[in-house]
C-alpha cells in the first residue's frame, strides 16, 4: 500500500468542472474534473507499458485532471496523457538537436532537489521518455519514469522556454506542493 497523499489539502476549495462553454478555467482547485475510475488508470497503464507513480496515480482517482485541455494551465486526464515524444515531438526533439550528443551530469549535481538544485543540471537524454501530464502557463508538466524512488515515485519536472534547464522535484506531489 502507497502512502495516502492529501490532495483535498491541496484543493480545499475543489468544484468539479462542468460540461459546457461557462466552466470555470484559470485557478487550481477551481476546476477540478471528476475522478478517474480504476479501470481506467490500468488501460491508461497499459497503454503506458508501466505503472504509475503512486502520488500521480491517487492525485487521478481524486480529480482527473483539472482545467480544460486546451487551456494553458490543465493537468490532462486519463484520456489525454502521453509520451512528450508522442503528443508534443517538436518539444522533445528540441532537447536534443539531430547529430548532437544530449548533455548529461554527473549523480551528483542531478540528484539535487530544493533550493539547492541547479535546474540547468538536466539530463538531456531524459526528455523525450518524459510523460506529459500537464501545462503551467508555457511550460510543462512531466513526470520522467528513468530516475524512481524506492516507493515508486518518478521524477517530476516542470520544463519552461525561461529556464535553463527544468525544476525537478523527487515527485508530482512534490511538485504540485511546491508550485500550487
Amino acid at each position: 500500500m502507497s502512502a495516502p497523499y492529501a490532495w483535498s489539502d491541496l484543493f480545499p476549495a475543489a468544484a468539479p468542472l462542468t460540461e459546457g462553454p461557462d466552466h470555470p478555467q484559470g485557478a487550481p482547485g477551481g476546476c477540478l474534473r471528476p475522478p478517474a475510475g480504476e479501470s481506467e488508470i490500468r488501460r491508461l497503464e497499459e497503454r503506458l507499458g508501466l505503472e504509475l507513480p503512486p502520488s500521480y496515480r491517487q492525485f487521478l482517482l481524486f480529480a482527473d485532471g483539472w482545467g480544460a485541455e486546451d487551456d494553458e494551465y490543465c493537468i490532462r486526464s486519463v484520456a489525454t496523457v502521453g509520451w512528450l515524444r508522442d503528443l508534443e515531438p517538436w518539444l522533445a526533439e528540441a532537447w536534443g538537436p539531430e547529430g548532437e550528443t544530449p548533455r548529461s551530469v554527473p549523480d551528483d549535481l542531478y540528484f539535487v532537489y530544493g533550493k539547492e538544485q541547479d535546474c540547468i543540471n538536466l539530463r538531456e537524454e531524459y526528455v523525450p521518455d518524459t510523460l506529459l501530464v500537464g501545462h503551467w502557463n508555457d511550460g510543462v508538466t512531466l513526470l520522467n519514469p528513468q530516475v524512481k524512488t524506492p516507493e515508486g515515485e518518478w521524477e517530476a519536472w516542470f520544463l519552461a522556454p525561461w529556464l535553463p534547464g527544468a525544476s525537478r522535484y523527487r515527485s508530482f506531489w512534490d511538485l504540485m506542493e511546491a508550485e500550487g
